[in-house]
């Protein structure tokens, strides 16, 4: 009998101690919802994965960087001078071929992007999923790009090279800057020499970055983007500010 008693006892004991660690679980996940914070950072990575994949569908697209207003690479700031030389002496027509180009390299480059990216959810905590789940518009945004940035170049920089050698970006810029050196040799100026392909990298990825944060913005805001079970539950849950 006592051992019948002291067996039942540790299975009453076991499971209050389950409940116990699974309400404290749920308690430090900051939800009176029922979350546990392995749902929460499983809705964070979701969220991102589908933010990123979209905005990579849209941007790798022919015309993704080059007519959207928002993310269109411009001509270089450093180069700028080469730009007003050659319009100024008929070659305009040069300049925007230039510029496109500078975009197609950019398109072509977003394609290979996704695995990048997704890689480096995988780095989130989940601690970092709590606090990105209750903080800003740009939140998860903005965490990507602090923690990834360096290694995301890294990885990138040889996707763009590729790709401006692909569409062959040197073939519209050389005849630019050497047009503008020549004049510059004459006068004394300073000689321009631009990394392409460094300057490519930055703006593809930030405009990457931003296309990101304008998908993580509407799954926070609009229940409609919520397109999986787990973007549902997360942010539909009282630790979305936008639900309070």
């Amino acid at each position: 009998m006592k051992k019948i008693i002291t067996v039942l006892m540790s299975l009453i004991l076991f499971y209050s101690c389950d409940v116990l660690m699974q309400s404290l679980e749920t308690i430090d996940s900051g939800t009176s919802q029922g979350l546990t914070q392995q749902q929460v950072a499983k809705g964070l990575k979701s969220a991102l994965e589908v933010g990123i994949e979209k905005a990579v569908n849209v941007v790798s697209l022919t015309n993704g960087f080059y007519k959207n207003s928002e993310i269109m690479i411009p001509f270089p700031q450093e180069a700028i001078k080469v730009k007003e030389l050659c319009e100024s002496v008929g070659l305009g027509n040069q300049v925007t071929q230039f510029e496109e180009k500078l975009n197609r390299a950019a398109e072509e480059a977003a394609k290979g992007a996704t695995g990048i990216f997704k890689e480096a959810i995988t780095q989130m905590t989940i601690s970092d999923a709590i606090s990105i789940l209750k903080g800003g518009d740009k939140a998860a945004t903005l965490y990507l790009q602090r923690t990834t940035s360096d290694k995301l170049y890294q990885k990138f920089y040889p996707v763009v090279v590729s790709a401006t050698e692909k569409i062959m970006l040197a073939k519209y810029w050389t005849p630019l800057v050497n047009k503008y050196n020549t004049v510059t040799k004459l006068t004394g100026g300073e000689q321009v020499n631009t990394d392409l392909n460094a300057y490519v990298t930055n703006k593809a990825l930030d405009g990457l970055y931003l296309m990101v944060a304008k998908e993580e913005l509407k799954i926070r805001k609009d229940p409609v983007a919520r397109v999986t079970d787990i973007l549902k539950e997360v942010f539909g849950s009282s630790l979305n500010p936008y639900n309070n």
